[in-house]
């Protein structure tokens, strides 16, 4: 088995109303529950969107330091991932197939490891 993330960035949800964000979120959970009855579902969470509440840890200077905020300043931001352990690359596929479709956005696949 391998395992995949599955993510997008916050800018990739795109405007929506309130109504759409409802619609999806019971579909994004059946996929979820669909991963866990399939055996493949490691982790799934989404971020909290505040980029401010984010903070780094550096030790490039010898002793750990903390900053606030990201370490990089950037346009685009991690916005929710999802973990899944499957047999190869085209179970990956599917399941971020299945993930886009329910979420309503884009989502990017990297093998882990």
């Amino acid at each position: 088995m391998t395992q995949f993330i599955i993510y997008f960035n916050q800018q990739w949800v795109g405007d929506h109303s309130e109504e759409w964000f409802v619609e999806r979120g019971p579909l994004a959970g059946a996929v979820v529950e669909e991963m866990k009855d399939a055996g493949v579902y490691v982790f799934a969470g989404g971020l909290d969107e505040d980029i401010t509440n984010a903070f780094s840890a550096d030790t490039t200077s010898g002793s750990v330091e903390f900053t606030d905020g990201p370490y990089v300043e950037h346009k685009e931001f991690l916005g929710g991932l999802t973990v899944i352990d499957v047999a190869d690359v085209d179970a990956a596929k599917l399941w971020a197939g299945k993930i886009a479709e329910a979420c309503g956005w884009p989502q990017e696949v990297r093998r882990i490891g």
